[in-house]
């Protein structure tokens, strides 16, 4: 068993004291935290250890991401200025103009921006997910993959909140099938790095029946699942028209409420569909950074008081979950009116304690306390933007940035240290990624010279 021992650093354990340590230090001894206290004390308690020395750094629990689509990074520059569903009527989705070897790119490249700004975890909810899960296992992330399923027939140019223009028992075999075999390869894959959810995509194309088998898929594999929820005005409507009741309200009919579910969004839930949550005990992912773009702040601290889990996510476009929690606090201070709460301490136990619980995951990650998981990141506090380091856990999530974090530990290995990912090749991606952005939009655009388009986009690389 080899120990490492973190010294000399300020250490906010993110456990129920919220615990900061100046002169502090931690062990990890395989993938294991064994010990956290002051520098002096651990340094002779742990003889032997390979130690680094963490003056001007502090140690942070890592982020819990609960809610992502990594392909999303070739919608950057594009979906976020224009509403949801996005109001871009092109008759194929951007998805369809991409290979499969550029979906493994394009999943790759977002996994380095989480891990880039602080993410050592993160539950990714997408179809076909087995074209690309070895790629981003590879990063080194802690994963969660949510093979999405539904049984909705729509055709290629569907915007989510539509209804579906029937229900197919055929799709919905094809999709669980599916979603079945992800599990088979993956859950618990690693050494238990990687783990599975149970997913069905949307309220309106998920009928009685296919609620019901991802609620079993689930349960038969002892975790969570989840789902978009009341994510836009159009879902209501929708869900109105089709059963007469809300989103909600249709998902506890069918009992698919309670504490394995893991809610995405919540934006346009009323009263009594905050009710139903809470009494439940069902779980919310929030994503304050896509909602403001959006235009809307969910209820989210009337969702807590009811007596939700909430935890944090980013959605589309970006993984930074720096931006993530700053969002998280400024939305609320004004949602409320309150420009005392919350506090950055309560943001930072959001994306890490909360997304933990709302993964049910908070046994094993979330703090930095004896016998969980060595999930870390280290800030380089010593930043103009930082000092003086008085309060480093405000002055960071008031003014830090993702390029603060200086290494990123997962289950006891490094996946970068000094600024340097260590699982892939970084410039290669990053060129890769913006070719293959480039010439997809491009594509899309002269393929639908019709479709009005209000952007000016850089050409292809060649033109």
């Amino acid at each position: 068993m080899t120990t490492t021992v973190i010294a000399n650093a300020t250490i906010f354990t993110a456990d129920s004291t919220r615990n900061v340590l100046h002169d502090g230090a931690i062990a990890i001894t395989d993938d294991i935290v064994t010990a956290v206290g002051p520098t002096a004390e651990l340094l002779v308690s742990q003889p032997g250890a390979v130690v680094i020395d963490g003056r001007g750094k502090a140690v942070l629990p890592g982020l819990i991401n609960c809610h992502a689509h990594l392909l999303n990074v070739l919608s950057r520059g594009i979906t976020e200025d224009f509403g949801f569903p996005p109001d871009l009527p092109f008759p194929v989705g951007i998805y369809s103009l991409v290979s499969d070897e550029e979906r493994n790119v394009l999943a790759t490249l977002a996994a380095v921006e989480a891990i880039r700004s602080g993410s050592t975890t993160l539950l990714e909810m997408a179809g076909r997910i087995d074209v690309y899960a070895s790629s981003i296992v590879d990063t080194g992330m802690r994963l969660i993959l949510a093979e999405n399923t539904d049984d909705g027939v729509i055709g290629p140019a569907y915007r989510p909140g539509q209804p579906p223009d029937e229900f197919s028992a055929e799709q919905r075999e094809t999709k669980l099938s599916r979603a079945e075999d992800l599990f088979s390869k993956w859950h618990g894959a690693r050494d238990g790095r990687v783990t599975c959810f149970a997913s069905t995509q949307l309220v309106e194309t998920s009928s009685p029946e296919l609620l019901v088998e991802v609620m079993a898929l689930a349960e038969r594999h002892g975790t969570g699942y989840t789902i978009h929820l009341a994510q836009s005005r159009l879902e209501i409507e929708t869900m109105l028209a089709l059963h007469g009741v809300r989103p909600s309200n249709y998902l506890a009919e069918h009992d698919f409420l309670g504490p394995r579910l893991l809610a995405a969004h919540c934006r346009y839930v009323d009263e009594g569909e905050i009710a139903a949550l809470g009494q439940s005990r069902s779980h919310i992912t929030h994503q304050p950074g896509m909602a403001s773009l959006r235009a809307v702040h969910p209820p989210i601290p009337a969702l807590r008081d009811a007596g939700c889990v909430v935890g944090l996510g980013t959605d589309n476009n970006t993984q930074d979950m720096v931006e993530v929690m700053r969002t998280a606090l400024r939305t609320e201070r004004v949602a409320t009116e309150n420009a005392l709460s919350p506090q950055p301490e309560d943001v930072v136990e959001w994306a890490t304690m909360g997304s933990a619980r709302a993964l049910d995951m908070d046994d094993q990650i979330g703090s930095l306390e004896i016998g969980k998981k060595a999930d870390l990141i280290m800030i380089d506090m010593m930043r103009a933007h930082l000092v003086p380091t008085t309060r480093i856990v405000s002055s960071w999530i008031h003014n830090g940035q993702p390029s603060d974090i200086q290494a990123v530990m997962v289950d006891g290995e490094w996946v970068m240290r000094d600024g340097l990912v260590l699982t892939v090749n970084e410039p290669d991606l990053i060129e890769e990624v913006d070719r293959i952005g480039r010439r997809a939009w491009s594509r899309m655009i002269e393929q639908h010279p019709d479709v009005s388009f209000p952007l000016n986009l850089s050409p292809p690389a060649g033109y």
